[in-house]
């Protein structure tokens, strides 16, 4: 296993680094310490030609400026908050709203822009990259001291795994995730209406006209959320304009174990994605809103040609008693683990 370490650019708060990771088997991936980001994703197709799979960009300028969260780890809350407030123990705490009257993916000023500090180990088997940061009591809105530890592992088998710690010294919400936009037939390539979908999710959450879940549980069996049986992403997808972004239930599992919930293949590169979380949901969603955006060597990223698959706890569950409690206290530990498992036929 290789590891290569280098300068990404700079910010006002110092170096931005970047961390390669390499197999023996021609899958690498770079991550770099601005948000914990996945920067890129490379790996062969059934005839051994290697491409870019996710979306990203070559400088840290665009990260800055202009990226819809491209590969970030995602906190402290991953998702929507409604009204960008929440009650623990009888005291309200505002958050701040970036996404009209509520708040989004843990708020402007989320852990996706902060500059986390970066170890590096390997050995024969994988390469890991492990990153932390910190998040002072308020930040954001969010009460408690919350430090933060997330980690990358590319390993011989061809999977990249995501590891997530963090810790308080307060009654707090935590909701953690990686932000990465797929497309198998590879980055800039076109729609991702043919990659073959199937999700062990027998139940959806609907939302309202703002994503907000409502806090029902529906059966996916007769609408287009179905994807039991597997089908192409593009099948159903505008009988839910403008797309989907919905939070997808999984079956009941150990939250200590990975358990596998979701196999995706493109037909043409013959590349396939394997996932496993310890989460109880997942985000679906299929880049709706990527308008014409200029990505790494030049290609443009244009609407439904990218997509995410985002293992967290539901959308606003601070506000919702009967979702899985995402609420964190000073004597335990947030522990959340993703595995992706790639390969090709």
């Amino acid at each position: 296993m290789k590891i290569k370490t280098g300068t990404f650019g700079k910010t006002e708060a110092g170096e931005v680094k970047y961390y390669m990771l390499t197999n023996k088997n021609g899958y690498s991936c770079t991550i770099i310490n601005y948000g914990a980001t996945l920067v890129s994703f490379k790996m062969p197709d059934r005839h051994g030609k290697t491409e870019e799979i996710t979306l990203g960009f070559d400088n840290i300028q665009d990260y800055l400026t202009r990226s819809p969260y491209f590969g970030a780890t995602i906190g402290r809350f991953a998702n929507r908050i409604s009204r960008a407030a929440f009650t623990i123990d009888g005291t309200e705490y505002k958050l701040i709203p970036n996404e009209g009257e509520n708040q989004l993916h843990g708020g402007p000023g989320g852990l996706h822009t902060l500059l986390w500090d970066g170890d590096v180990f390997n050995n024969d088997y994988s390469a890991t990259i492990v990153l932390s940061c910190s998040s002072p009591d308020g930040d954001q809105g969010y009460p408690g001291n919350l430090s933060v530890t997330t980690s990358y592992t590319l390993t011989e088998n061809n999977e990249l795994v995501m590891e997530y710690l963090a810790e308080t010294d307060k009654k707090t919400h935590v909701n953690l995730t990686n932000h990465a936009y797929w497309n198998l037939a590879g980055a800039g390539s076109g729609k991702i209406y043919d990659h073959i979908l199937y999700l062990d999710c027998t139940h959806y959450l609907p939302v309202d006209n703002e994503s907000i879940p409502t806090g029902e549980k529906k059966q996916v069996t007769g609408t287009a959320f179905d994807f039991t049986t597997e089908k192409p992403i593009g099948r159903d997808i505008e009988k839910i304009p403008p797309g989907y972004d919905h939070c997808m239930v999984l079956r009941e599992h150990n939250p200590y174990d990975p358990v596998a919930f979701a196999r995706v293949e493109e037909p043409s590169s013959g590349r396939c994605m394997e996932i496993s979380t310890t989460k109880p949901g997942v985000q679906f969603y299929t880049g709706n809103h990527l308008n014409d955006i200029e990505i790494a060597d030049k290609k443009i990223a244009r609407r439904h040609e990218a997509f995410c698959l985002e293992t967290q706890y539901f959308p606003d569950t601070p506000n919702k008693e009967n979702f899985p409690s995402s609420l964190l206290e000073p004597d335990k530990t947030y522990r959340q683990k993703t595995v992706y498992k790639f390969f090709t036929k």
